[in-house]
Parts: C-alpha cells; sequence; structure tokens
C-alpha cells in the first residue's frame, strides 16, 4: 500500500486519539482536583498537580505555592502532597519530614489527622461520581423526559413513511390493545403481529381516529455499539434493516429472530437508508448481556439497539427530578459494572468482557462520531468507571489508601513502613497485571 493509502487509517486513529485524551483529560482532571481541593480544605498542602505523566509541557506555579502542570504522557495523572515520597503518597519523605516543625508537619499528607487524609483520599473517585451526575442532570434537563402518555414528538425516517400518524397524536391503542402509558405501549410490543401496516387508535385535536400506522418498533438502527459486528459492518443510526436472508423484517422482533437462528454464521442484511437500498454481511458474535436480575446471559449479537419509530414527545424536567434521575443513572451503572467484574472472576462470562486502554479508546472515538451528545455522555459513564475503579481495596488505587486508613483508625497506628512497601509493590503487580490482561484482550478477543 502506499503512503496515500495510509491517509483515511491515519485520521481515524488520530480522531479516536483525540477522543480518548480529551476524555481522560477530563475524568482525570476532575478526579485530580477532588484530592487537591479536599487536601486544600483540610489544610494539606499540595505540591504538584499534574495532569499527565513524564517530562513537562507547560507549568505554571500559583501564589499558594502549587505546580500546576501538563506532562507529555496524557494517560493519568496525580497531586503530590507535602512530604510525599512520590507522586501516589505512599509512604513519606523522611528527608522532607525531619526537616518540617509540628506545624508544618501538619499540612503534609502524612502528618494531617486521620480524618483529612481519609477525606483527601476519598474525594477522587467521590468527584468522577459527582461529575457524571453533573453531566446525567445536565442533559436530562436539557433534553427532558417523554411525557407520561405516548405523544409523538417526530418521526424517523422509514421506507413505508409514518402512514396517516401525525406529530402532536396520542397513540390510545394498538391493534385493540390500550396503550394508556409508556409502561403499556412497550409491553404490547412483544404481542402484536408481525404486519405492517398495524392499526391504531389515536387522540387528535380532541377527537380519536382509527389509522394505520407502521410497526411500532421495526429494524431501525437507534444505536451502533462501538467495536461490535454492526459498528465494523458500517452500519450507523436510522439504516433499517428489511430483510434478513432474503425474509422480510418487518419490525425489530424479526431481526433478532433471524440473528439467534444463524448462530454465529454470516447473515446477510438488505439494508435502507435515507431512500438508497444496499446489502451488507455480517456475523453476529457471542456477547454477555445483563439480565435484569442482576445476571448475565451469552448471546449472539450483532450489536444495535432499535426503539420506537418516533421521537416520543418531552417535557420539561425540575433540578431536583433530573438529579435523582441522574444519581439512579450513574448507581446503575456503577451496580452493573461491579455484576460484570464478578462474573468475570466467577467465570460466568468471559474474560474478554475485561478491555484495556485500545478499546476504550476505540470507544471513545465512535462516541464522539455519533456526536457530542454521545461523547458527553460516554465522558459520565467512563467517569463512573473510573471512581469506581479507584475504590477497590487495592494498593496504588485511592481504595487501598482508604484500607489502610481504616487499618490505622481501627489499630490506633499506621501500618508499619516494611509492610506498607510490600503491599504497595504488590498492588503495583495487580495493577499492571490488569492493564496488561486488558491489553492482551483488546488484541486477542474479538
Amino acid at each position: 500500500m502506499d503512503s496515500i493509502g495510509l491517509i483515511p487509517s491515519f485520521g481515524n486513529f488520530f480522531y479516536t486519539a483525540v477522543a480518548f485524551v480529551i476524555a481522560l483529560s477530563v475524568i482525570v482532571a476532575i478526579h485530580e482536583f477532588g484530592h487537591y481541593i479536599v487536601g486544600r480544605w483540610s489544610g494539606i498542602h499540595a505540591e504538584v498537580f499534574s495532569l499527565g505523566f513524564g517530562p513537562k509541557l507547560w507549568s505554571r506555579t500559583d501564589k499558594r505555592g502549587t505546580r500546576w502542570q501538563i506532562a507529555v504522557l496524557p494517560l493519568g495523572g496525580y497531586v503530590k502532597f507535602l512530604g510525599d515520597a512520590n507522586a501516589a503518597s505512599a509512604g513519606a519523605d523522611q528527608a522532607t519530614m525531619s526537616a518540617l516543625s509540628p506545624e508544618e508537619r501538619r499540612h503534609t499528607m502524612h502528618g494531617a489527622p486521620l480524618w483529612a487524609r481519609a477525606a483527601t483520599v476519598a474525594a477522587g473517585p467521590v468527584f468522577n461520581f459527582i461529575l457524571s451526575i453533573l453531566i446525567f442532570s445536565a442533559m436530562f434537563l436539557y433534553a427532558g423526559t417523554p411525557t407520561d402518555k405516548p405523544v409523538i414528538g417526530g418521526f424517523h425516517s422509514l421506507p413505508g413513511g409514518s402512514g396517516q400518524i401525525e406529530a402532536g397524536d396520542t397513540i390510545l391503542a394498538i391493534e385493540g390493545t390500550p396503550t394508556p402509558d409508556w409502561a403499556a405501549l412497550m409491553a404490547a410490543v412483544d404481542t402484536l403481529p408481525a404486519k405492517d401496516p398495524l392499526t391504531y387508535r389515536i387522540l387528535r385535536n380532541g377527537k380519536e381516529l382509527t389509522l394505520t400506522g407502521p410497526s411500532i418498533y421495526p429494524a431501525r438502527a437507534d444505536n451502533i455499539v462501538p467495536g461490535s459486528a454492526a459498528a465494523d459492518a458500517g452500519l450507523m443510526r436510522d439504516d433499517v434493516i428489511v430483510a434478513a436472508d432474503g425474509s422480510p423484517v418487518r419490525r425489530f422482533a424479526d431481526l433478532q429472530t433471524a440473528v439467534r437462528a444463524a448462530e454465529g454464521r454470516p447473515v446477510l442484511l438488505s439494508m435502507w437508508r435515507a431512500g438508497k437500498t444496499f446489502e451488507v454481511t455480517l456475523s453476529p458474535r457471542k456477547t454477555d448481556q445483563p439480565t435484569a436480575d442482576g445476571g448475565f446471559e451469552t448471546r449472539y449479537l450483532i450489536g444495535l439497539s432499535g426503539a420506537v419509530f418516533f421521537d416520543p414527545a418531552t417535557r420539561k424536567v425540575g433540578p431536583v427530578e433530573a438529579v435523582k434521575g441522574a444519581a439512579l443513572q450513574t448507581w446503575v451503572i456503577a451496580k452493573s459494572s461491579v455484576s460484570g467484574l464478578w462474573h468475570i472472576i466467577t467465570g460466568a462470562i468471559s474474560a474478554c468482557n475485561l478491555r484495556g486502554p485500545l478499546s476504550i479508546a476505540e470507544v471513545s472515538g465512535a462516541a464522539a462520531s455519533q456526536g457530542s451528545s454521545d461523547f458527553i455522555w460516554f465522558i459520565a459513564v467512563l467517569s463512573t468507571a473510573v471512581g469506581l475503579m479507584n475504590l477497590f481495596p487495592i494498593p496504588m488505587l485511592d481504595g487501598g489508601h482508604l484500607v489502610f486508613h481504616a487499618y490505622e483508625w481501627a489499630t490506633g497506628r499506621p501500618l508499619p513502613d516494611s509492610v506498607l512497601n510490600v503491599v504497595m509493590m504488590a498492588g503495583l503487580f495487580v495493577v499492571l497485571s490488569l492493564m496488561g490482561f486488558g491489553l492482551f484482550n483488546d488484541f486477542s478477543c474479538p
């Protein structure tokens, strides 16, 4: 291949790398700022606040004596407090500590009260969760939430159009099945006949009408999972699958049936995109999917999700409702992450579900390519994951430091330096092993 042929690949790589660096930098900056600001409020002096590792690209020292810097390797960051032996706050710099007065030692991480040290350590993950909640809240405030009744706000393009239904219509029933709210409408999806068009009873301008419309849940791609078979095949949001292996696909359930029946073999899909038709062949992949009861099930999937054929009408939400919804969203992400990790450890699901930086970068680029809202949503999800990971009781991570502080609180004395050095090395080995395993999966897992 000549050098000109490499330009598209390089462009995609560059786009992915930039998206990854932006997402990671925002999350790391918030995490480390949590350590910094709570440490400052607790009377602990920060000597260095670094975004990235390695040689400095830029630095500035503020009036409090803290050096703020951006380093060349944008894969993390740290806050080095007065008296720390290293950026991980793993042990004290005895030479520095011995030269300080008792009053000055109070402003070090190792000379501060236990409550101040614990609060400073916990602040990093907590600020990650706060970032997630703030982002989710802002998006809920901006987008609103669907109205209680299934009211049509707008349409997505479909091969047969929207039939006789118009924006502003309230769906009262589909094929005789009442749909007084969203729960009833979604429950009806699985019971409706596999035909197109369907008969709708709607409310329009105070009058009830019986009209025809498309399948309530067509085989329209509402979201493409990054790194999936659908993504690799070039499918895009709002693509409509009209046939699978020659059989008509009138609803999303028909597509699911065809994918399950293939059991991993290639499936020929006939596609419709903005009035044009084309075909694509892709192979469903075994995927571990979370279930409602907190478990997982392994299914063959192509990596796209569907939705109803229209955009629901929305109502505004207040700050309290938005924050509640955002907190619940953050909790669900954290809970499913812990559940997934536990199922990997117990062997219930494939270890390929644990991925490394290359997969995260790929998802970053894919989210950015789908639009700013998807990218911002991804940052919120990743921030929750980073906050949760840092709470794991592994030395070198914030959770490990909190375990040390709990030991000190319970025994009245800190962990001996000789023991601390050993467990920190063990923690470093665990962290590097996990990173290496994730990177190995990035290359070896489909």
